[in-house]
């Protein structure tokens, strides 16, 4: 399997790199801390999970602001920088409905935009997630010695390859029952995915997060999964969090590594749990009409050429569809490049051959 990595550029023009694999309809993966597009795929630690998730469906991914194929170098940490992030790879990627995922500290990204944007978020899927970070108003003392404290001990440590205290301390925080190759290949990712100064910057707004309000107006379906063992995030955190957002389902996992590992029970509850919650491509019917004939177009795509054909301009196609005219410039060169065309009259005289676009 391959993965097309591409990349757009957020509104305060920060660099964003994402990714899409598989096929089928679409999820997406929201951004947590540590990843990099090309070394998570490769790698031991996270490639099950792309595997199964890019089975049934279209997966698309990123690497956050500040790390990985994602420019290194930025100003501007924060929930609200993190959504608008995520809005933009949406948007970029031409998604119109999805499940959501989010994981650890990418859960508060994705409750914020399923608020935002319930019409978009079909199923909302949290893991390992909270709704509070530990330097907040509310966190006890202890909790805030230990983020600051951890916070410090990143940044001191960070990447640092003769550091083998540092990569023990924070391989067994996250994956207890990993083995040493797998530890190794996480210290590794650290090195490469950011530098110290921006790992502890993120760190630190993680714990600085609270969407705690924001969760309790969440009105899309939503699943929760929390390890029980989980060193990084307390148990507590979950059953918390399940308890804000309304009408959620929560659903426990014997396990003690943050990161699932492939062979343990654990991993097989979540994916049988997912797959039930969202359901599988293969139950559902093929798409007919315009998807059949040219599958290579995506159902947006689809719709556009449909109205290319019918003789519509792109400001008439723009107000039928609520977009700008701009994105549907964008939907008109994707659909040209598809179908090897190179002006709107030989895509419509295409269209009208296969029967498209006919009142």
């Amino acid at each position: 399997m391959k993965q097309d990595i591409r990349f757009c550029t957020a509104p305060d023009d920060v660099n964003l790199a994402y990714a899409i694999s598989g096929n089928g309809p679409p999820i997406v993966r929201v951004a947590n801390w540590l990843t990099h597009l090309d070394l998570d795929w490769k790698g031991p630690i996270w490639s099950h999970w792309f595997r199964e998730f890019s089975k049934d469906h279209t997966l698309i991914r990123y690497d956050q602001r500040g790390s990985g194929l994602s420019d290194r170098s930025i100003k501007e940490i924060s929930v609200e920088a993190w959504v608008q992030d995520l809005e933009t790879i949406i948007d970029d990627a031409d998604l119109e409905q999805f499940p959501l995922l989010g994981f650890c500290q990418g859960g508060a990204i994705a409750i914020t935009y399923a608020v935002r944007h319930p019409e978009r978020v079909s199923h909302l899927i949290l893991y390992d997630s909270y709704s509070r970070g530990n330097l907040t108003e509310r966190a006890s003392q202890q909790q805030r010695k230990e983020a600051k404290a951890l916070t410090e001990m990143i940044e001191a440590g960070w990447g640092k390859q003769d550091t083998d205290i540092f990569r023990r301390i924070f391989a067994n925080l996250l994956m207890p029952g990993a083995s040493r190759k797998k530890h190794r290949w996480l210290a590794e990712l650290q090195r490469q995915t950011a530098s110290p100064s921006m790992a502890a910057r993120l760190w630190e707004a993680y714990n600085r997060i609270n969407v705690q309000d924001v969760a309790r107006e969440v009105k899309i379906p939503t699943l929760i999964f929390h390890v029980k063992g989980d060193k990084v995030i307390p148990f507590e955190a979950g059953r918390k969090l399940a308890s804000v957002i309304p009408n959620s389902r929560f659903v426990p996992l014997e396990s003690e590594n943050h990161i699932l590992l492939e062979d343990e029970p654990a991993w097989e509850r979540f994916l049988t749990e997912v797959k039930s919650f969202i359901g599988s491509s293969t139950s559902r019917k093929e798409r007919r009409g315009t998807v059949e004939i040219f599958p290579e177009l995506t159902p947006r795509e689809c719709e556009v050429l449909d109205l290319i054909a019918k003789g519509l301009g792109n400001e008439e196609i723009a107000n039928r569809l609520y977009i700008s005219p701009k994105t549907v410039r964008n939907h008109n060169t994707r659909i040209f490049h598809k179908l090897q065309v190179d002006s709107r009259s030989r895509a419509i005289v295409l269209a009208r051959e296969a029967g498209i676009g006919k009142e």
